[in-house]
């Protein structure tokens, strides 16, 4: 399986780094299936941070392998569980079983809007899944320990 990390810098050994804000699936370093959201985040966080210049860092692992030695944790769409954990991480408040891997959509600028009205009470979970069911959700593939960063490959780097 191939996987994108979109950056300012290379990062052909990846680090779990603390973040200094909550996101979707937690602390771990992110990817994702998506060859274009991963373009268009490296031009994000180049823009924001005002260094270094966007680059697409491509990996490779053997998910037969990987997927049976770690933990998985994986959510088939925006159902009441993805919500549940990705309000719960977003706010810094999951205290739930940990994994080494987390698979499912990603909370976007545009989704993170919908989770934001929800999180605020101005609509129920019913009515936000089913606003998040229409939308064109990407992937993301996190890495949450080093165990599981052990089994990515690092393959090479393109600019963006």
């Amino acid at each position: 399986m191939i996987l994108y990390h979109g950056s300012n810098v290379t990062v052909e050994k990846p680090l779990l780094i603390k973040q200094n804000r909550y996101l979707d699936f937690g602390f771990g370093f992110y990817t994702t299936l998506n060859k274009d959201q991963a373009k268009d985040f490296a031009r994000k966080v180049t823009d924001k941070r005002k260094e270094g210049t966007p680059c697409l860092n491509i990996y490779e692992i053997d998910e037969n392998i990987i997927f049976n030695e770690c933990k998985l944790l994986e959510f088939e769409g925006p159902n009441e569980k993805w919500l549940d954990f990705v309000s719960e991480n977003r706010q810094g408040t999951y205290s739930g079983e940990e994994y080494d891997l987390i698979y499912g959509a990603v909370a976007n600028d545009d989704v993170y809007t919908t989770i934001t009205l929800y999180m605020s009470g101005v609509l129920s979970k019913e009515q936000t899944i089913e606003a998040l069911k229409i939308r064109k959700l990407y992937n993301q593939l996190v890495f949450k320990t080093e165990k599981s960063l052990q089994y990515l490959h690092f393959q090479r780097r393109t600019f963006v």
